[in-house]
C-alpha cells in the first residue's frame, strides 16, 4: 500500500511528461501557448492549482518572481541543482521545456495570487522575525530583507519567501551549506553563520507572512 501511494506522484508526472512531449511535436502550436498550458498542468500535480502547493516539502510557485523561477527551471534542467527528492521529477520533466516554455511558466506563476501566510509557534516566529529584518550582526550576517524585501516578497533575482512553506524553506536554508545547490553562492556564505534553530525560526516567520 505504501509503495502505492509513493509511486502516485511519478506517475502523474510521468503522464503529464507525455502530455508536453506530445504538445511539443504538435504542429497547430505555432505560439507555444498549448505547451504552456500543459507544462501548468504537470507543475500542478505536485504544485498544487495556481502554484499553491497544500503539501509542506514541496514549494509555491504562486507570486514568485519570474527572473528567481526562469534559473531554478534552468538549474534543474541542467542538472547542476541536485538535492534529493527533487531530481527525480524535476530533471525529467525540466528536460522537456525549452527557453519559451519555461519564461511561459514564469510568467505565469508570477501572476497568480500568494496563499495566505499560515499560523505557526509565536516564539519562532517572533525569533526569525527579529533575524529577517535585522541579521545577526555579531557574526557578520546581514538582514533577509536586505536582498528579500521587507515583505518577504522578492525582488528581481531573489526570491519571494511570504508565505512557503516552513518545511520547504528549513530543508533548503540547510542545503546551500552542502554542494547540491551550486548557484546559491550569496545563502552559502550567510547560513554557514546560522544556527539550525535559528534557520528554523526564519522559516516559521516566512510561513507567516
Amino acid at each position: 500500500m505504501r509503495t502505492t501511494r509513493l509511486m502516485q506522484p511519478m506517475l502523474a508526472v510521468l503522464a503529464g511528461a507525455v502530455l508536453l512531449c506530445g504538445a511539443a511535436r504538435a504542429q497547430d502550436t505555432p505560439t507555444g501557448q498549448d505547451v504552456v498550458r500543459r507544462a501548468i498542468h504537470v507543475c500542478a500535480s505536485c504544485h498544487g492549482e495556481g502554484g499553491r502547493s497544500t503539501t509542506p516539502s514541496i514549494p509555491s510557485l504562486a507570486g514568485q518572481m519570474p527572473a528567481y523561477t526562469i534559473a531554478q527551471l534552468k538549474d534543474f534542467r541542467s542538472q547542476t541543482r541536485t538535492e534529493a527528492g527533487t531530481r527525480a521529477y524535476m530533471w525529467g520533466v525540466s528536460a522537456l521545456l525549452d527557453d519559451a516554455t519555461i519564461q511561459g511558466l514564469a510568467d505565469y506563476y508570477g501572476e497568480q495570487s500568494p496563499a495566505a501566510g499560515r499560523s505557526g509557534t509565536p516564539s519562532l516566529i517572533a525569533a526569525g522575525r527579529k533575524i529577517y529584518a535585522e541579521g545577526i550582526p555579531a557574526r557578520g550576517v546581514l538582514a533577509c530583507a536586505s536582498c528579500h524585501g521587507t515583505g518577504a516578497e522578492g525582488a528581481a533575482g531573489f526570491p519571494r519567501l511570504a508565505g512557503q512553506h516552513a518545511t520547504y524553506l528549513h530543508a533548503q536554508l540547510k542545503l546551500f551549506g552542502t554542494r547540491l545547490r551550486p548557484h546559491g553562492v550569496i545563502m552559502q556564505v550567510e547560513t554557514s553563520f546560522i544556527k539550525p534553530s535559528e534557520m528554523r525560526a526564519v522559516a516559521e516567520y516566512l510561513q507567516s507572512q
